[in-house]
């Protein structure tokens, strides 16, 4: 897509971006607000979203819903499980039954 399809945005933090969709959010808050570590760390940003937004951010949260409830989060994909199934593999933990 060339650059002159797309608008410039400036955030509500002051930073100055490019895009052609009609999504609000700011791509460099959202990868200033990416964690270093932990379970929300291995998503990308839409799937992070859709699980803060879902009051899930550690596995042991996670390990209460099943995959079923998960993909049908706005934002989370099919993409993102391999991520989670590992995220709580490593802890011990599955997806609920």
């Amino acid at each position: 897509m060339a650059d002159s399809d797309k608008n410039l945005r400036i955030c509500s933090q002051g930073h100055r971006y490019y895009k052609s969709s009609d999504c609000p959010v700011c791509p460099i808050c959202e990868q200033e607000r990416k964690p270093n570590n932990g379970l929300l760390s291995k998503l990308g940003a839409p799937a992070r979203r859709a699980l803060e937004n879902k009051g899930i951010t550690t596995v042991q949260q996670l390990s209460q819903f099943n995959e079923a409830d998960i993909l049908k989060l706005h934002g989370m994909g099919p993409g993102s499980l391999p991520k989670l199934r590992e995220a709580l593999k490593t802890e011990g933990l599955s997806f609920k039954d």
